[in-house]
């Protein structure tokens, strides 16, 4: 949403917290603060604690600038390269994001300080290292009141990781459902019996949904003199996060085996395609210029996107596994990496617009305008495993890359084993127009077709294209 006359674009995800609000003008990210949130600003930039966590980069770089009305006081950020959903994360990246929360949130509670809310929305990405957004959230300890942000971080954090680490069950699907994440009473249905002794489960699901139905008729100041009078203390509410983090560090669930996670041992490449593909990839992405954003689509171990960030400012690594997105994941954080972001996200059904009216979470298609567009040996998944017409196919990716951005893509032949196998399952004159010269036709009507290279193996195709304006 545009104010007319101002330039200014409000951001249609920050509306809940009347005190501040987020928008963009003149390509910058700016926070316009009233005057409540303009004195708390204040007393966190000048303590300790915050600028500790600027210096590590850990919150998002924020200064304040000249204010401009309506707004007491401006902030502007740093701007994080690329937004993604917590339902498009993998488990190691939702706990990473909740531990640094805690880690905040207990720095902030030594210092006096305390955050309004607890939301897996309030984290973003560098690459591989989580970053803290929400500055608006912080606000100075009340005494004796508790943290405001538990129930949010129990639905949007603790629970989904409760559900995969015990259960094995994916959260993306939960996540994405509701913008406000998991309920309790919705969690004790996958926790009674036994489970409910389950670590973390009694305290943070059974109990937590019985305080809440015990509380549901009571005003919010009623329960905060409730527990001032129990006593609860800034120390008790510290040794409560400390708690919970040793929990969320506890908790685990190791990427296992699936078909995808063997899929370069196993998806027929001989060692002299693989060069080839590898060379051709570097050659496009390079002859781009200095790409700001790249993205691989079906990026399976991010072997291409890191071909890809060799060159690109900023790498997005598509891919529909779980398991494979989180083993690549732990792979980047462990070499440190702040160039490429790993999400879990299916192509035949990405990620819509969410939230309120739609628009509060904005589309994967609605945030991604890239400048190179890899979508090697995919095209045949989505067409022939999952049934999209293949104009269908091309039309998506040309449509995630800005007008004259490379395109790079891989046809694989119906006659490379890959396509054998998928035409197998399906009824024999299904695919009629599954052809090298129609795909080739479709390319032509979206891009300008500058380079193509046959793999040595002679099934599979690479094109090298730009995307019409």
């Amino acid at each position: 949403m545009t104010r007319p006359d101002t330039g200014v674009r409000l951001d249609p995800g920050s509306f809940r917290d009347p005190t501040n609000r987020v928008f963009q003008r003149d390509g910058e990210v700016l926070r316009g603060l009233d005057h409540r949130a303009t004195r708390d600003w204040r007393a966190l930039a000048a303590s300790g604690f915050f600028r500790a966590l600027l210096a590590e980069e850990k919150v998002c770089g924020t200064e304040e600038v000249a204010a401009t009305p309506p707004w007491s006081a401006v902030l502007r950020h740093d701007r994080i390269p690329y937004v993604s959903h917590p339902y498009e994360w993998s488990f190691g990246m939702l706990r990473d994001a909740a531990l640094l929360h805690l880690e905040i949130l207990r720095a902030g509670l030594e210092d006096g300080f305390t955050t309004k809310d607890g939301s897996a929305y309030n984290l973003q990405w560098r690459g591989a290292a989580p970053v803290f957004i929400d500055v608006g959230s912080f606000e100075p300890l009340r005494e004796g009141e508790p943290w405001a942000g538990y129930r949010q971080f129990c639905q949007t954090l603790l629970y989904p990781l409760l559900l995969q680490a015990h259960l094995g069950v994916d959260f993306q699907p939960w996540l994405r459902a509701r913008v406000d994440g998991l309920e309790p009473d919705q969690m004790r249905r996958f926790f009674g019996g036994a489970r409910r002794l389950l670590p973390g489960v009694l305290t943070h699901v059974h109990l937590h949904g019985a305080m809440q139905q015990r509380h549901a008729r009571s005003t919010t100041t009623d329960v905060r003199a409730q527990l001032r009078d129990a006593g609860y203390s800034r120390e008790l509410a510290s040794a409560t996060v400390r708690g919970i983090e040793k929990l969320v560090r506890r908790l685990d669930r190791p990427p296992g085996g699936s078909h995808w996670s063997d899929y370069q041992r196993t998806c027929g490449y001989s060692a002299q395609d693989r060069l080839a593909k590898e060379r051709f990839v570097e050659e496009a992405v390079a002859g781009a210029g200095t790409p700001a954003l790249a993205l691989d689509l079906g990026a399976n171990d991010g072997r291409y996107a890191r071909i890809a960030a060799r060159h690109a400012g900023y790498v997005v690594s598509v891919e529909q596994d779980p398991a494979v997105v989180d083993a690549l994941y732990r792979a980047l954080r462990a070499e440190g990496e702040r160039r490429i972001l790993p999400l879990v996200m299916d192509l035949a059904d990405p990620s819509p617009g969410g939230g309120w009216r739609g628009v509060e979470r904005a589309g994967f298609a609605d945030r991604t305008r890239a400048d190179v567009v890899l979508a090697l040996a995919l095209a045949h998944h989505l067409a022939i495993g999952r049934n999209v017409p293949l104009g269908e196919v091309v039309d998506q990716f040309a449509g995630l890359g800005a007008p004259g951005a490379t395109l790079v893509v891989e046809f694989v032949h119906p006659e490379d084993p890959m396509a054998r196998r998928l035409l197998a399952n399906k009824p024999d004159g299904l695919f009629p127009d599954y052809r090298r010269d129609a795909f080739e036709r479709l390319l032509a009507a979206r891009c300008r077709i500058t380079r193509r290279w046959e793999l040595p193996s002679g099934t599979r195709t690479l094109y090298q294209a730009v995307v019409d304006g």
